[in-house]
């Protein structure tokens, strides 16, 4: 079975062709990645995502994108099984652009055709990459901040941010800095080469849900102080935020007793934040898995593989014409059958 998967909820419009082996889904070799073809808007330097720019960016490359994945992959559009795309949430104008694009090719070829919750591809994904069976999962975005629980066919919220997430911490501390977005990459290099000297910053953490803009707002004036190094903020930054992310984690682990910590979405990638978690896991003898880098941000596989194993357990499609997409679609709300 074929699966085409199209990811534009934000910066970045993908597309990706999954294999899937449907008599093997109970086993760890049940899905291969064929293609994987992304395109990512990047904003002028100190400023966010525009969804205008951006999902005008998104229509320009949406042609080239879809036909490499199917060149890269060697499937044809006519041999694909079904086709998915992420239905929100995100950005309006982006999430419509994923959306137009995954209705024509369907209307084209009579695929089925199927609407994927966004945060349900990123654990999706890294459950399948990882073999991880039954984990308490942290997914840590741009549009994200959440510890999750599977529990009677939902994920269940355990903690969350009660104001900005952890990706847009990290982006709009590095925005204000004069960085261009995404900044994660450029915080975490600059933390490596820090003197590792501390810089005292907000630690609120309320429960298992966490506030981060008093961090935020304090880190931008300590980044806007003229003796202080800049590689010193960013590291302090970093352990302080990933500190409560960890605490929080800490804490639902022991509530929940699961043995097993799944860590997806764009910041995964962080190698500190796998170090700190990797230290609770190890104190609640827990296991740690962390979706591989490539996979860790936005694309399109997330995508095709959550979309396909939704349509073979429960036979899930809309029709074309009602096709639509959901800027606030929280991931507690999608009943997940097929688990």
């Amino acid at each position: 079975m074929y699966s085409l998967g199209i990811e534009s909820t934000a910066h970045t419009i993908g597309c990706s062709v999954i294999q899937v082996y449907p008599e093997k889904l109970e086993s760890d070799h049940r899905g291969k990645i064929l293609s994987d073809v992304r395109a990512v808007y990047k904003a002028p330097t100190g400023s966010g995502i525009h969804p205008r720019e951006a999902s005008r960016h998104h229509c320009e490359k949406a042609p080239y994108i879809v036909k490499k994945s199917l060149n890269d992959s060697g499937i044809k559009a006519a041999d694909l099984d079904i086709i998915a795309y992420s239905a929100g949430p995100g950005l309006g104008p982006c999430l419509r652009v994923g959306a137009v694009l995954a209705r024509t090719l369907a209307a084209f070829h009579h695929k089925p055709l199927v609407p994927v919750n966004h945060a349900l591809g990123h654990i999706e994904l890294g459950l399948m990459l990882t073999n991880s069976l039954d984990p308490l999962v942290l997914l840590v975005s741009g549009g994200h901040t959440m510890i999750l629980g599977f529990n009677n066919k939902k994920w269940r919220v355990f903690g969350e941010t009660l104001d900005i997430t952890i990706g847009q911490l990290l982006d709009q501390f590095g925005r204000a800095m004069g960085f261009a977005s995404p900044c994660g990459s450029v915080i975490e290099q600059l933390a490596d080469e820090s003197s590792m000297r501390y810089l005292p910053l907000p630690y609120i953490i309320k429960g298992n849900d966490v506030s981060l803009s008093g961090l935020l707002t304090a880190a931008i004036e300590r980044g806007n102080e003229k003796d202080t190094p800049l590689a010193d903020v960013c590291y302090s930054l970093q352990e302080t935020s990933f500190a409560i992310l960890t605490e929080a984690v800490e804490r639902a682990l022991s509530f929940s007793n699961k043995n097993e910590v799944l860590i997806v979405g764009g910041v995964a990638a962080n190698k500190r934040l796998g170090q700190m978690l990797r230290g609770a896991c190890k104190r609640l003898s827990s296991s740690l898995f962390i979706c591989p880098i490539h996979y860790a941000g936005d694309n399109g596989a997330q995508i095709a593989w959550t979309g396909a194993i939704d349509h073979l357990s429960t036979g899930n499609r809309i029709e074309v014409e009602k096709a639509a997409i959901q800027q606030s679609w929280r991931l507690d709300t999608v009943e997940v059958a097929w688990r």
